[in-house]
């Protein structure tokens, strides 16, 4: 930001200037015309660079431009970012394959003529292709209209998009055998020196240059007498030239003139003119063949061969038709033939470097006699034959020899020339107001291009049209409940801007704001000229604001600009509000309704008269009073939806405050916004909390549905501002027929009740705080202590069955025990038998009786293994 509020723009490769009051580009550099670039060293806060200015003629001469910033830190910013920029655009220059171009380049052509239709209305990016197919040949004309015609585009986009396409296959076929100026051909012949070389390029390069200079004067020639053919004949006294063409030149793109092949190095050299309408000498040859005609033999003056002629063969009547008597076929072919009305027969006189006229010239001048006497000040009758002269042969000749004089030449002439020059101003003049209407219309077509909510009939657009033209209504108060019928029945979306105008002086007729609250009498021109120490988040909040809207989504386009100053204005303004976010929404949608000093003062009228600034003061009071007030509505009126939101810990701030803040404009539908804004000017705010209630009101079920916070806001969020047309204007009709002004105003009382009893009692305040958060400890606590008890009761069942599980096996413990030594005493009393037993019975009987027992044992293993053995199938 510099400090008469232009911007400097550094982009990839340049860097621009843009002034917001303009809303254009004033100044454009390239990097590579920098040449280099520093701060201040005594005044800090200002920097400049030193640049190439390329000059049409003449050596480039260098220019240093300073600028003064508003501060020093923001002189670093801007010099670090051009450091950057520097850095970065000469890695990407050095990364790129180095293409080779010259101005003469087919492809170096078509790229500028994308440059200037870039951006442009299709109408008028379609003028600009049909000048640059006519400087192509006839073939090249015709091939490139059949091709677009096959398709049959429906619209002059289309058609544009594809002629640029076949212009590009055109234009890529032409560069592979284009020869750079400076470069050499590559010849066969070995007989080629250094001065044969130098000679050649020196060729190239004038026949490049000749070229370019004849097909601009062509195209702006044939631009100049398409657009000017009726109106020269009416105010010039044409002989009927148009009327015997047949066709009007824009019905088919106009002729390219001749090309020659062979060049002639004796004719005579010309300077070069600079800024002049002038048509450079023609250097080529035409080859005729040897007979006895005295026409042939005849030297051939500079130029003068083909003027001659095609001025010749239009006086004498034959149309298109031209003949060269004794003239040889090839070059007759060379040459394709077109017409030359009087007019450019003026031109080619006026703008050719002749020495001297030939014979043919006075000739023809005696012919076009007739055609030139309209332009002296005795000028024709309506009914007058224009054929029969008020002036005598002696007059109109010059005298008795029948010659005119060369100060009556240059008298004509210079008539000729003057009203020739005041027609193209003139028609350049109409040109730009068309232009200039066909833009604004453009824009205005841009601007409005939403859906509109509650469509008026023809009766409402008559009434509302009535009631603007009224004289008086800017001095006579008129019925409210008037306005607000004419209102609920809809507002015309192209005059919206000027209803709202209409309806905040309509109001501020009925409420007189006090004088201490009346905004600072500064007009907004005065305004834009300073500066806001806010600059910063208002440019960051651009790009946010109305992203997807074609008329805001052009980075500092008209719309952004637009923005930027009306904001700005705004700021230095209000100095208490200043900036905040939100307030760019709604100057947006102001902004597409109406002009910028228009949109400033509804958006005074918003702020202060309707008090919607309070919701931005730094302490936002006001925003907090809104947000109680829905509560209590949602409370009284929508009880479930209420208790929801609050078991979900959902306060109206998380999802409301938006609603608030920018009217809805950051979320809902534009024609949804601008239907509510009608509203707003006739009921003020308490549209605002209508609407909102109707929102959650016709969506309660489906937030009921919804069991978690994340899916409640991305509801409250996401879901409802994605309506239908249908719902949009039946919460626009519910919220027309309600009526909660005694509700917010009791609401607001209560809460500043509230808020003062509060404020009064702050330490019981305190207590009853302690209190609550004890209280709640105490509840806790209790829960705690059931939760054990019902523990240690289960526990305690668990060890009385534990004891009596004991109980009964200590009790099997002791028997077994008992068993135990009960068999043990009989085992003993056994073996004491078995051994009185042995002592009695002989050796022999002793031994068949351990016989016996190892058998036993053996037979009793031998059953053991049997067992164990699986069976086998």
């Amino acid at each position: 930001m510099l400090s008469n509020g232009s911007f400097v723009q550094v982009g990839r490769f340049e860097v621009n200037l843009i002034s917001p009051d303009t809303k254009s580009v004033v100044l454009e550099k390239n990097f590579k015309d920098i040449s280099s670039c520093s701060q201040g060293v005594k005044q800090t806060d200002h920097f400049g660079f030193i640049c190439r200015d390329v000059v049409e003629s003449g050596p480039a001469q260098y220019v240093c431009y300073v600028f003064q910033c508003a501060s020093e830190s923001l002189v670093d910013e801007v010099m670090l970012t051009l450091k950057q920029a520097f850095t970065t655009a000469a890695a990407l220059q050095s990364s790129k394959n180095q293409i080779k171009l010259c101005e003469a380049c087919p492809m170096h052509d078509l790229h500028k003529l994308c440059e200037r239709i870039e951006g442009l209305y299709p109408p008028r990016a379609k003028l600009a292709i049909q000048k640059y197919l006519s400087e192509l040949s006839d073939n090249e004309q015709v091939n490139i209209f059949e091709r677009v015609q096959k398709i049959k585009p429906a619209s002059d986009h289309e058609e544009n998009e594809l002629v640029i396409l076949h212009l590009r296959q055109l234009c890529e076929t032409k560069q592979k055998s284009h020869v750079h100026i400076g470069e050499v051909p590559q010849q066969n012949a070995s007989g080629s020196g250094m001065t044969s070389d130098n000679s050649s390029a020196g060729r190239n390069k004038l026949d490049a240059l000749k070229n370019k200079a004849r097909s601009s004067l062509t195209s702006s020639l044939e631009n100049i007498f398409s657009r000017g053919a009726n109106r020269m004949r009416m105010r010039l006294g044409s002989m009927g030239s148009f009327d015997r063409q047949g066709d009007s030149p824009g019905d088919s793109p106009p002729g390219t003139p001749p090309s020659y092949l062979e060049e002639d190095p004796d004719a005579p050299q010309f300077r070069r003119r600079a800024h002049t309408f002038s048509h450079p000498p023609i250097k080529k040859k035409i080859s005729f063949t040897e007979v006895s005609s005295q026409a042939c033999k005849a030297p051939l003056h500079r130029q003068q061969s083909l003027v001659t002629e095609l001025l010749q063969s239009s006086g004498n009547g034959e149309g298109r038709k031209r003949s060269l008597s004794g003239c040889s076929t090839d070059s007759l072919t060379l040459v394709p033939p077109r017409r030359v009305s009087w007019r450019q027969k003026i031109f080619l006189r006026v703008a050719s470097p002749m020495n001297k006229p030939s014979a043919s010239l006075q000739n023809v001048d005696h012919m076009d006699g007739w055609e030139l006497l309209p332009l002296s000040p005795r000028a024709l009758n309506r009914d007058q034959n224009p054929q029969v002269s008020p002036l005598s042969s002696e007059q109109r000749f010059g005298g008795e020899k029948g010659r005119r004089s060369p100060a009556d030449y240059r008298a004509l002439w210079k008539k000729a020339i003057h009203q020739q020059i005041l027609l193209i101003r003139m028609e350049k003049e109409n040109q730009r107001l068309e232009e200039a209407s066909r833009d604004e219309l453009h824009i205005r077509k841009m601007k409005l291009d939403y859906q509109e909510v509650c469509q008026c009939s023809k009766e409402v657009q008559a009434l509302w049209d009535r009631k603007l033209s009224s004289p008086c209504r800017t001095k006579v108060q008129w019925e409210k409940e008037e306005i607000h019928s004419a209102v609920c029945q809809g507002v015309p979306k192209s005059r919206r801007g000027e209803v709202w105008l209409l309806l905040s002086q309509q109001y501020r007729l009925r409420h007189r704001l006090p004088q201490r609250q009346q905004p600072p009498e500064t007009s907004y021109q005065d305004l834009l000229k300073q500066l806001t120490t806010q600059q910063h988040a208002i440019l960051v909040d651009l790009g946010r604001t109305f992203p997807t809207h074609q008329y805001f989504s052009t980075q500092l386009g008209a719309g952004q600009l637009s923005l930027y100053n009306l904001l700005k204005a705004y700021s230095l303004l209000d100095t208490e509000v200043g900036y905040c976010q939100g307030i760019s929404f709604v100057a947006g949608l102001l902004l597409l309704h109406m002009s910028e000093e228009q949109a400033f003062d509804t958006l005074k009228f918003l702020m202060y008269d309707l008090g919607i600034r309070r919701q931005y003061r730094p302490d936002m009071i006001s925003l907090q009073i809104q947000m109680y007030q829905l509560s209590r509505l949602l409370h009284d009126y929508h009880r479930n939806l209420y208790t929801h939101l609050e078991e979900h810990e959902i306060c109206p701030s998380l999802y409301a405050a938006p609603w608030f803040l920018t009217l809805f404009a950051s979320q809902f539908q534009l024609g949804f916004v601008a239907r509510i804004f009608d509203l707003l000017f006739v009921q003020g705010t308490e549209v605002i909390f209508k609407v909102a209630l109707c929102l959650l009101s016709s969506h309660e079920g489906e937030i009921l549905e919804c069991d978690g916070f994340e899916s409640i806001v991305d509801y409250l969020k996401s879901t409802i501002p994605t309506l239908t047309h249908s719902q949009m204007e039946e919460i626009i009709t519910k919220a027309t027929e309600m009526d909660i002004s005694k509700q917010l105003h009791a609401y607001e009382v209560e809460y500043h009740v509230l808020q003062d009893e509060l404020s009064d009692a702050p330490p019981p305040s305190e207590d009853s705080d302690r209190l609550d958060k004890l209280e709640k400890a105490n509840v806790q606590l209790k829960k705690q202590n059931m939760d054990l008890l019902e523990k240690l009761q289960a526990a305690r069942l668990k060890i009385q069955t534990l004891e009596g599980s004991v109980e009964s096996l200590l009790s099997r413990e002791s028997k077994m025990k008992h068993l135990i030594r009960s068999l043990e005493q009989e085992k003993a009393s056994y073996q004491k038998t078995i051994e009185r037993m042995r002592s009695s019975l002989p050796s022999d009987a002793m031994a068949e009786v351990e016989m016996t027992q190892l058998k036993s044992s053996t037979n009793g293993k031998a059953k053991e293994t049997a067992c164990k053995k699986p069976p086998s199938y």
